[in-house]
């Protein structure tokens, strides 16, 4: 396995000041934000260290060689909107980047875009699996013509009341895998698979990469911490952030030597990046350096 960081935490810096900090933090690759240039809509979205819309053949070679010059590989390019938006301008602007991520990720031979399946929040399970029947063949294919393969991250992106009662993601438990799988029966759709977020869904998140190991294509080190007053107090009907909080790796309750020691089990030997969205350590850029570094060590336990 490879030890990266999520190069969102990241937003004030350019892509060679990030490069520069990834690789002084001994990490060996990076997943690069790759949002549209305008305003971030909520936190650790907006950034934009490589502008897909604009990249030309030069831009790429020359992003490429300065990380190779760091010794850091980019891992994937990452864009994470909500592709089933029931605002369909909206959907349409967001299919449109995500196709210009697809785009750059060939012109870069990165050949990996990780991002949402999306979800209409109003909408039952079902009613967005006919959905996702309808608008990701296209956009998977148009991908898989490209050589590029396209990894979702299982975050439900159901956090605080504007995203309720659906949240913004439908990949979000094993169940719906299988059922999303099942429609989308591509080679090149898969995971981008982050422990955390099974924690509060009270989810085996051990399980799961055994039954989809094949579907594996990216990992996150993430954490997450319960808060088992809070909970019981408020219940799981809840907005989540009333009972729980990201953390830096080894500060929450994903116990990372079982799940790494499962990683090595079913041979997962590809790009791990450490997501860092932990509150208490973005009370000046100090504190977000020194979370990479400290998430970065940790992990180092377990990732060489």
């Amino acid at each position: 396995m490879k030890l990266g960081l999520v190069s969102a935490i990241l937003e004030k810096q350019n892509f060679e000041q990030m490069i520069d900090e990834v690789h002084r933090a001994g990490l060996k690759s990076v997943e690069v934000a790759c949002w549209p240039v305008e305003k971030a809509a909520r936190r650790y979205a907006g950034v934009a260290h490589i502008d897909t819309e604009t990249l030309t053949d030069a831009l790429a070679q020359k992003y490429l060689n300065y990380a190779k010059e760091k010794n850091v590989t980019i891992s994937a390019l990452a864009y994470y909107p909500n592709p089933l938006d029931e605002d369909l301008e909206k959907r349409e602007r967001v299919i449109r980047h995500l196709y210009s991520v697809i785009d750059a990720a060939a012109l870069m031979d990165i050949n990996l875009v990780t991002t949402f399946l999306g979800r209409m929040p109003s909408k039952t399970v079902a009613e967005n699996i006919a959905e996702v029947k309808t608008v990701w063949p296209k956009i998977i294919e148009y991908a898989r013509d490209k050589k590029v393969r396209i990894a979702i991250e299982n975050c439900p992106m159901l956090f605080t009341a504007d995203e309720w009662p659906g949240g913004q993601n439908l990949m979000t438990t094993p169940k719906i895998f299988r059922e999303v799988f099942a429609v989308l029966d591509y080679d090149n759709f898969g995971l981008n698979y982050d422990p955390s977020h099974f924690v509060w869904q009270q989810i085996d998140y051990i399980k799961p990469l055994y039954e989809f190991k094949d579907k594996l294509f990216h990992i996150h080190f993430k954490d997450i911490k319960v808060y088992a007053d809070k909970l019981a107090d408020c219940g799981i009907m809840a907005t989540p952030l009333e009972y729980m909080s990201p953390k830096l790796p080894g500060l929450g309750d994903v116990d990372w030597g079982k799940y790494v020691s499962a990683l090595t089990d079913i041979g997962y030997t590809g790009y791990t990046a450490i997501e860092v969205e932990d509150k208490a350590f973005e009370t000046s850029d100090e504190d977000i350096i020194r979370s990479i570094h400290q998430s970065t060590k940790y992990l180092q336990n377990f990732v060489i």
